[in-house]
């Protein structure tokens, strides 16, 4: 209950809030003026206000965990999940959970992002002991006071995915290639980028020819674009030319090339100068719906203590400033890079989106014969539609959940097993093809629960086999696939956290999953004519 009383003091009037459940009392001092106000309003109005104020305080002290201000004159961030207060304020958390009471002052001069602190711990404990003839209980509380000061800030991130029209990004008369450069000062004509050999040798000349007709001299570093080069050797090599170029700070650079290549530049731009922009040109199928999406760079890494080498254990998030999207590029890949980045798409389409996975089993086979090229065999449209459901998906899951806080992503799909079975010594098998062998796994798993039906698990085999993806591999055994678990349970943080499909377009996380459910899982795949 709080009780308030008018007391008359000079010429001002001072409302005091007494709380019974309380021991705190704050005054507030107001002018005759706002009690005149205050007095010419209804009886009724004035009541009704009371009793507003009267639950809103009762509000605001219920719950366990809370963070209040002392003053109403706090206002939304309008997106950072903050909120702003006048710089004179307190903030004060608290945490019964862990016992916690923290006091943050807002500093003068950074009252948004910077915060002097003083937290109290309070630990309580009890001991029985037991006496010849009685029980002593012992209660023993335990505070701590520490000071500091706490730094709040929210990291903007924004960049766009640009679809290129088909076959242009290298036409002279496009800009849109030396636009994503960044503005540079008259007379600065330099550019410098990162080509995959395999890109390099198919376009070079002309992307030395586009910038030439710009007028801008082009610094390139050539490097190999395969799995087994994604190593943190490959960072340091691109780092060393971008110190001989002398890259400015707020220049971006080219990556042009698949996902590994992407990859590689993206941990450069993090580590160079603490941060520089950079642009993705993806030139595969795989790296223009995955690698291109998101803002997460990694290498694979070989551990000295445990003479085991980790896929994608070094990274960061690290967003580009934008990403260029030519899929007259998938033209120059053979028939198995490209069925290799139907893997991503299928995966998509299996967690997310029916209409995806229609679009694969009625044209798939045609588009992997055809390179993704124009022809009259498959509608103009279902190329580009394909292409943009997958890229929209990804960002759908992605865009919300950049730095993975939340650990459950049907995205996973198809990456349990997937990991394992790439870094198997001497193994021939690419990325979109093991994520697409652990997706069918994961589909006969989910039919053993029944959550999907056999019929389900055969057309997806069907869809599959179509457009030459494998759904097996000798690799795929009982000693890998429990491991894989484990693994997952580190990288997932101590849950196992395994996509399964209910439908076509569906998903839920599981973290159950046991040895003998594996094992059952490795027998029903051998009834399948792999």
């Amino acid at each position: 209950m709080t009780i308030k009383t008018l007391t008359k003091r000079s010429s001002e009037l001072a409302l005091a809030s007494i709380r019974e459940e309380t021991d705190m009392n704050t005054a507030l001092t107001v002018s005759a003026s706002v009690l005149e106000a205050w007095n010419s309003l209804p009886s009724d109005v004035r009541s009704a206000l009371v009793t507003l104020e009267m639950r809103r305080n009762k509000e605001e002290d219920k719950g366990s965990s809370t963070a209040s201000f002392t003053s109403d004159t706090s206002e939304s961030d309008g997106g950072s999940g903050t909120e702003k207060t006048d710089r004179s304020l307190e903030v004060i958390e608290r945490d019964d959970a862990r016992g916690t009471t923290t006091v943050l002052k807002p500093l003068e001069r950074a009252p948004q992002n910077v915060f002097e602190f003083s937290k109290t711990l309070k630990q309580e404990s009890t001991t029985v002991e037991k006496t010849s003839a009685t029980l002593v209980t012992t209660k023993k509380t335990i505070i701590t006071r520490t000071r500091g000061w706490r730094n709040v800030f929210s990291l903007p991130i924004s960049y766009d995915v640009d679809i290129i029209p088909h076959g242009t990004i290298l036409e002279p008369t496009n800009p849109q290639l030396l636009e994503a450069t960044g503005s540079h000062p008259e007379g600065y004509n330099r550019r410098f980028a990162v080509i995959d050999e395999t890109i390099a040798r198919i376009y070079g000349d002309k992307i030395v020819a586009y910038f030439k007709a710009q007028g801008i001299e082009l610094t390139t570093c050539i490097l190999p674009g395969g799995e087994s080069d994604k190593r943190p050797e490959a960072v340091d090599r691109l780092l060393d030319e971008l110190c001989a170029y002398k890259l400015r700070r707020r220049e971006p650079f080219l990556a042009i090339g698949g996902g590994v290549i992407l990859d590689i530049a993206g941990m450069a731009a993090c580590l160079y100068r603490r941060g520089v922009p950079f642009v993705r040109v993806p030139t595969t199928l795989l790296a223009i719906v995955d690698a291109s999406v998101g803002v997460k760079n990694g290498v694979d890494y070989c551990c000295d203590l445990t003479n085991d080498t980790y896929k994608n254990r070094v990274g960061s998030f690290y967003a580009p400033s934008s990403c260029l999207l030519d899929s007259s590029f998938i033209q120059s890949q053979d028939e198995r890079n490209i069925c290799n980045g139907f893997g991503e798409i299928l995966k998509l389409a299996l967690v997310r989106s029916v209409d995806l996975f229609e679009l694969l089993e009625t044209h798939g086979k045609a588009l992997v014969d055809t390179r993704f090229a124009p022809n009259s065999s498959v509608p103009e449209e279902v190329a580009t539609r394909i292409i943009d459901l997958s890229i929209q998906i990804m960002l759908e899951e992605l865009g919300p959940n950049l730095w993975e806080h939340n650990l459950e992503r049907c995205v996973d799909y198809g990456h349990t097993f997937s990991k394992l079975l790439e870094m198997v010594p001497g193994a021939d098998i690419m990325h979109g093809e093991a994520v697409n062998v652990d997706g069918f796994f994961c589909c006969v798993i989910s039919f053993l629960r029944g959550y999907i039906p056999r019929e389900t698990v055969d057309r997806v085999f069907k869809c599959m086999k179509s457009i030459g993806l494998p759904t097996n591999s000798a690799d795929l055994d009982s000693e890998l696939a429990w491991q894989s678990c484990k693994d997952a349970v580190e990288h997932r943080h101590g849950e196992q956290r395994i996509p399964l499909i209910t439908d076509i377009g569906e998903s839920i996380c599981v973290s159950d999953i046991t040895p003998e459910e594996l094992d059952r899982a490795l027998e029903v795949m051998k009834e399948f004519p792999h």
